[in-house]
């Protein structure tokens, strides 16, 4: 056995019909699919979901992009964050890119029309304060004459809501709902809207508009405990014990002898470390991984390639399997919050030499 990645193809299509239940069945839906489908795999992740059929696909550049059409994913990607050296391969691989400012906006039609290419599918980015990138309100009538000038087919305009999951930011919420739903009146013929991302979904159903985006639902996590029990955890990682070592009173353990042993201590080495995802929050007591369904705490730095486990009150051996997480012992999210952060950043930094094993039966 080796350090692995599991892709539970089964419990991502339940939480993408658990989603659709939320929704009106004339809405469509996007997939967010970036960051290498939140660190899973892309190939297995889009197949399946176009299979399910699933209406847009979202990554963040034009490499992801070109990466899914290179898997021959047919169905419509948007590009939430082109850059202008990318633009022509965007045309190149047929990716719609998200227009968020003037300057995109004036490369982008400049290079559709030096290509000859007439009525190209773009989507329109608004800021209704999230403040990182989209055009403004104020700049809604200059937008509109420069738009309709260019020769570009406008697809979907959109906006990315701040704090759908914190009850307590709901008037910062519904003033951003409010702005997006005036912007949207001032465009005759009506494109696709969408606003809502997972949090907003669950917690906001009636600002669904033509098209919700999901990313964190369909990988198992809705922000929220009472939503995640609707989801199922879509990845487990699991790696196994390479060696055991005793430490006596007194003995150090691995770099900047950060663990000194105050008994005698029994300790696991696993093969897996920060360059694979496990940051070095983890490591001195924080986080624990699960050995025989028991718990055994991060001891020590974590290494670029191993961490070190506490398994003195566990009866395993070398080459027994160990959880990091999974969905019947701690989930991605349980275990990014014991070093005091996010799933979104735990399972999106998974290394890709993380073999990746696709489960396709429940």
């Amino acid at each position: 056995m080796e350090t692995v990645l599991e892709i539970h193809l089964p419990n991502l299509l339940d939480n993408f019909q658990a989603i659709k239940s939320k929704i009106s069945p004339q809405t469509k839906v996007l997939a967010v699919v970036k960051a290498v489908a939140y660190g899973s795999s892309v190939p297995a992740i889009t197949k399946c979901l176009e299979l399910a059929g699933v209406d847009y696909f979202a990554v963040a550049y034009v490499s992801e992009g070109v990466a899914l059409r290179k898997a021959g994913i047919k169905t419509p990607i948007l590009v939430l964050h082109p850059q202008i050296g990318n633009l022509e391969k965007a045309i190149q691989y047929d990716l719609e890119p998200s227009l968020y400012s003037f300057r995109i906006l004036t490369a982008f039609s400049n290079i559709v029309q030096q290509n000859s290419i007439g009525k190209y599918p773009v989507h329109l980015k608004f800021n209704t304060g999230l403040n990182r990138l989209g055009f403004s309100e104020k700049e809604l009538e200059k937008l509109k004459k420069s738009f309709y000038q260019k020769d570009l087919k406008l697809v979907s305009i959109f906006s990315h809501l701040a704090a759908t999951e914190d009850p307590k930011e709901k008037e910062f919420t519904k003033k951003q709902l409010e702005i997006f739903a005036r912007i949207s009146s001032h465009f005759d013929a009506t494109p696709i809207r969408h606003v809502l991302n997972t949090s907003g979904i669950l917690n906001y159903p009636e600002a669904q508009f033509d098209m919700v985006r999901t990313g964190i639902g369909l990988y198992g996590f809705g922000n929220d405990l009472k939503f995640d029990k609707e989801l199922k955890p879509v990845v487990s990682l699991k790696t196994v014990i390479s060696q055991i070592h005793t430490l006596n009173k007194g003995e150090s353990l691995g770099y900047n002898r950060a663990f000194v042993a105050d008994k005698k201590t029994k300790i696991g080495t696993l093969p897996i470390g920060h360059a694979d995802g496990i940051g070095r929050q983890y490591g001195n007591g924080n986080g624990s991984v699960y050995i025989q369904s028991k718990p055994a705490k991060i001891i020590g730095n974590v290494c670029m390639d191993m961490i070190m486990v506490d398994i003195t009150a566990i009866d395993c051996e070398e080459g027994d399997e160990v959880l990091i997480f999974a969905e019947d012992v701690q989930t991605a999210d349980s275990f990014a919050k014991q070093a005091n952060t996010i799933s979104y950043e735990i399972l999106t930094a998974l290394s890709e030499r993380i073999k990746r094993k696709l489960i396709v039966k429940p």
